[in-house]
């Protein structure tokens, strides 16, 4: 993974770091309209700025951004990895763009007969999390993988705060049970366009949010 990052034009731009640039790169679809949004906002969209505060500031934002989970599988590829400043705090930030698409694999079928990496994984990310491993079967591993990717890269820039937050464009809030089933796991009540928190064993705060985007960006 490369460590020198060269700023976007546009939202094109983030076309050729998608895992399958001609599949993903459609319109109506997250990784698009995430793109449009983002570039379109110049700094934070409002909609993700209203969670952090009248005085949240975009630092940086990186699109398809790539976390080692420091074992020999895949990395965990966020949507956008950004860091906020909010409230004379910064924040890493890993954004997960939805609009129709799931979160993935349950856990019952990702760790069913699970080979001694994904034991390990598995319970690294759960560790990082802080709960109990194996989870429950009936939540999303993206959800777990993607919530430790913002944990350990505020580990590795220093921040103040970690948070997980959906971009979601769908009008009907698609998955929004799935996201309020893993915060459940974790002791919290989800809520639409609103930050709820827990402390975690290193004594930094994790966040996670749901951010309503607008609709128009499902067009562009």
């Amino acid at each position: 993974m490369g460590k020198i990052y060269i700023p976007t034009t546009g939202p094109q731009c983030w076309q050729a770091l998608l895992a399958d640039p001609s599949k993903q790169w459609r319109t109506g679809y997250s990784a698009r309209t995430l793109a449009n949004c983002w570039e379109a906002a110049d700094g934070l969209p409002s909609e993700v700025a209203a969670l952090f505060g009248s005085d949240a500031e975009l630092l940086i934002a990186i699109p398809e951004h790539k976390v080692s989970l420091r074992d020999a599988g895949r990395e965990s590829q966020t949507d956008l990895f950004a860091l906020i400043k909010a409230n004379h705090r910064t924040i890493a930030v890993a954004v997960e763009g939805k609009v129709n698409e799931t979160f993935g694999p349950l856990i019952k079928n990702w760790y069913s007969e699970p080979s001694p990496g994904k034991q390990q994984r598995l319970k690294f990310l759960c560790d990082r999390i802080g709960i109990e491993c194996p989870p429950p079967d009936a939540l999303h591993y993206q959800l777990f993988h993607r919530t430790a990717s913002a944990i350990l890269e505020a580990e590795r820039f220093k921040t103040d705060d970690a948070a997980m937050i959906v971009h979601s464009f769908s009008p009907e809030d698609k998955w929004f049970d799935a996201y309020a089933a893993f915060l459940h796991l974790l002791g919290l009540a989800a809520e639409r366009e609103r930050l709820v928190s827990k402390k975690l064993h290193n004594g930094r705060i994790l966040h996670f949010g749901w951010a309503k985007g607008d609709a128009r960006f499902l067009n562009a």
